[in-house]
């Protein structure tokens, strides 16, 4: 069965690059209330050699451990007339476009990606320069990947769109009013989330520089001394998150006497999480989350019909394991950072309630939260098993009750 999740990864990439848009058109027409940016970058990279198709297995017998892309992005700040601008002076958000090269583009392809990004200040080192961070998150597509006839030796990407998440640091300094010249390091990670095999994962780590071009009104300092301190104090409350999340995932099966071996078809997942939330300032909040996660797929391997273990793939039936081998139930800790339209939500867990190898883990997760009104907003994460299985994709919805 095919799988559904790059088409539905990608709808839910449009969902949150339309709530960017939406976000900066409507504050725009009603009395300019954003500052528009423009900014390029350039990012020459170290590609990690956690297969052996980077180490030289593969057609051309070299190393493959660099990568570079060029960037082009569209950003916007919330002005000083605004109580968002006064709130957040320095954070902007916006989309943004990459061309990617991994310098093998018969066996990796040149990828180009299209995300959301949000920046904003970490501290002031002088009045001009300042340690700034930028997350990039969407979706890369072009990717050559693994085809046992046309591209055998890449075993470590098996679809064409993978997810793209980044993270940087930077210095910002500011050469004129309106004009700054950034420059730091980034990790970058590309993933299917085990909708296809193989997902193997690819992760660089190098160097970031950039320009950004504020018009209008571009320099924080002047948001600072336009009221921020007349707003109200901070006052902390608990807020409550639902959410409901689905996604699709491959299976590999590990049987003792055999090679391990892709299990046909794809398995479903439907996941709940309740996540009472502490907030402890503007920018943060914390708490913990009831986890429940409904996986298909889980423990499938404990369940064979076949009786005995066939040399093709396609040839493998299973026994529907009971609702208790595939259902599991875990508490987090959970750590949130909270910006304009979006916020990041960190956890670490472990399931109390689960039978079966498959799901007696600890796991984390990494998600985006995308703002659609004051109380709904779009979910969309990445869960990991041992702090380095790649478990699923969760891709859904979510209700946030006492927001204010």
């Amino acid at each position: 069965m095919k799988t559904m999740i790059p088409k539905t990864y990608l709808f839910v990439l449009s969902l949150i690059l339309s709530a960017v848009y939406v976000s900066a058109s409507e504050a725009d027409s009603v009395s300019r209330k954003v500052i528009h940016m423009i900014g390029t970058d350039f990012r020459p990279s170290y590609v990690f050699p956690t297969h052996e198709f980077f180490r030289g297995a593969n057609s051309t017998g070299e190393r493959i451990d660099a990568t570079l892309s060029g960037h082009l992005k569209y950003g916007f700040r919330f002005s000083p007339s605004t109580k968002m601008g006064r709130m957040y002076p320095y954070a902007v958000q916006g989309i943004g476009i990459a061309y990617n090269t991994f310098f093998c583009p018969s066996e990796v392809g040149n990828p180009l990606a299209v995300y959301v990004f949000q920046t904003s200040r970490i501290a002031a080192l002088t009045p001009k320069l300042s340690l700034d961070y930028e997350w990039n998150f969407g979706a890369s597509f072009g990717w050559k990947k693994y085809d046992e006839e046309t591209n055998p030796w890449n075993r470590v990407v098996g679809s064409k769109i993978n997810a793209y998440i980044n993270l940087g640091f930077m210095l910002n300094w500011q050469l004129a009013p309106n004009t700054n010249l950034r420059a730091g390091i980034d990790v970058t990670h590309y993933s299917n989330g085990n909708t296809h095999y193989p997902n193997s994962g690819v992760n660089t780590i190098g160097a970031s520089v950039g320009v950004t071009h504020f018009f209008g009104n571009g320099v924080p300092e002047r948001i600072l001394s336009s009221g921020l301190q007349r707003e109200n104090t901070f006052h902390r409350y608990v807020s409550y998150d639902l959410i409901v999340y689905g996604a699709t995932r491959k299976r590999g099966i590990f049987p003792a006497d055999s090679n391990p071996v892709l299990a046909p078809g794809s398995f479903g997942i439907l996941g709940l999480n309740f996540n009472p939330l502490y907030n402890f300032s503007k920018y943060f909040r914390a708490g913990v989350s009831l986890d429940m996660q409904y996986d298909e797929s889980a423990n499938i391997g404990n369940h064979v019909a076949n009786d005995y273990f066939p040399s093709d793939p396609d040839e493998l039936q299973f026994y529907r394991p009971p609702f208790r081998e595939q259902f599991s139930a875990g508490l987090s800790l959970r750590a949130e950072i909270v910006m304009p339209i979006f916020s990041i939500n960190l956890g670490i867990g472990k399931n109390f309630f689960c039978h079966g190898a498959d799901n007696n883990s600890f796991y984390q997760t990494f998600v985006l939260k995308t703002n659609i009104t004051k109380h709904l907003f779009l979910h969309t994460g990445y869960q990991l098993y041992r702090f380095k299985d790649p478990n699923n994709l969760m891709l859904g919805l979510g209700f946030r009750f006492n927001a204010r």
